[in-house]
């Protein structure tokens, strides 16, 4: 008998719902997707299927043999985001401070977002950028903390029911070394620590979030950046830009800071859930019956009560599909202390100046046990490690409805 290998396998898939209604959902909105969100549609109803080729697996003592198809490694799917996962924690690890963490989040008002589902590549840009160079400019105010910041950030673009929304997640420093107004690290600096339990003024962020922002989107107008389909044409008119302009000056943006971690194995826990989250994950889906998609969700208006929503397959499919991300957009960054260029410089002098040299060593010890699979890979007929493995070559391309998956 051969069996397939795998932990077992939910009820129901996101991939389910695309090789069953795919076809007609690309039949619907095939002229609105883009390259990326083809390329997902197809990638994911193929995941560990035939279509991927895999290996046998043959126990030299006992003869059992399993199946394993490949993956498909695309980032948008909620199968295949574990040892990227794991791989990047333990890069993160080497990075921590023994340092308080805060938690900030940047939130895009809901009146941008056609203009940034029209534009993502630039709007998305603009949204981490302006949230990072409102934390490095607030903390490096000498009346606020007067220091650089290290800022880990990740762009997620959903909400709980699917919906757009764009917002950015930043785990930051509670403190930093020592700078001038405008950023510049001190030639000889100090450690800088932000008050216990407090980071910066949540209200102050938000404003200055809005106004770089703001700016940052007026000279892409300008620029001729923006591409403008249906009623967003309207906005070329100066007028009627500056009448929008008005009202998105006229409330504060949504930006709010989180308890403080308790420290830097808090941090790595919290960013094992949120760095390589996709948009739903299987485990939330509940059900497909007669054409409709049922799944969990928190809904937050509520006191975060766990409810459930119905949608057709073609709607849980065109919410899906505006969460992929366009092609070779980075979505996990570093800023302040943390950026690439001079990150191992700037945490050697904090991790001098903080006494914790050997902190991140530590760390990534005591870390990587939780990464590591326990066991070697044996038989789950008769326990024996003699394995043999035969390659299974990628079947023909097939259509959306006829993929096949294995139990993993």
């Amino acid at each position: 008998m051969i069996a397939a290998v795998g932990p077992e396998r939910p009820a129901v898939e996101v991939a389910d719902v695309i090789r069953e209604h795919g076809n007609e959902f690309t039949a619907r909105y095939g002229a609105l997707l883009t390259v990326a969100q083809r390329k997902a549609l197809r990638d994911l109803a193929a995941c560990r299927t035939a279509a991927l080729g895999g290996h046998v697996e043959r126990c030299a003592d006992c003869g059992h043999e399993r199946i394993a198809y490949n993956s498909c490694r695309n980032r948008h799917c909620p199968k295949c985001q574990a040892l990227a996962r794991a791989r990047w924690l333990d890069r993160q690890a080497a990075h921590l401070l023994p340092v308080e963490y805060h938690h900030v989040v940047f939130t895009l008002p809901a009146a941008l977002g056609d203009l940034v589902r029209a534009n993502p590549v630039v709007l998305y840009d603009l949204l981490m950028r302006s949230a990072a160079a409102t934390l490095r400019e607030v903390a490096a105010n000498p009346q606020r903390l007067g220091a650089s910041v290290g800022v880990l950030m990740v762009l997620h673009t959903w909400g709980q029911n699917l919906h757009h929304h764009p917002h950015v997640h930043c785990v930051v420093t509670g403190g930093g070394l020592s700078c001038d107004a405008t950023g510049k690290v001190d030639a000889s600096p100090r450690w800088l620590a932000c008050r216990p339990g407090f980071f910066l003024p949540v209200r102050v962020l938000s404003r200055v979030f809005r106004g770089k922002f703001l700016a940052g989107l007026g000279a892409a107008f300008d620029q001729g950046q923006l591409h403008l389909p249906g009623n967003l044409h309207r906005v070329v008119d100066p007028g009627c830009r500056a009448a929008w302009w008005q009202t998105l000056y006229a409330h504060d943006w949504v930006v709010y800071s989180k308890r403080p971690f308790g420290g830097p194995a808090q941090v790595l826990k919290y960013l094992a859930r949120y760095t390589h989250r996709v948009a739903i994950s299987n485990s939330r889906l509940v059900e497909l019956r007669d054409g409709r998609v049922t799944f969990r969700y928190k809904d937050y208006a509520d006191d975060r009560r766990q409810k459930t929503m119905t949608l057709a397959a073609d709607e849980f499919l065109r919410r899906f599909v505006q969460h992929v991300l366009p092609k070779g957009f980075v979505k996990i960054r570093h800023y302040g202390l943390l950026a690439n260029a001079q990150r191992q410089a700037r945490l050697t002098v904090c991790r001098r100046l903080l006494l914790a040299v050997n902190t991140a060593a530590t760390l990534l010890g005591v870390e990587a046990a939780s990464l590591t699979p326990a066991q070697p890979p044996c038989c789950p007929h008769c326990g024996g490690t003699r394995l043999v493995y035969r390659a299974l070559a990628p079947a023909e391309p097939t259509p959306l409805a006829d993929v096949r998956p294995d139990s993993s």
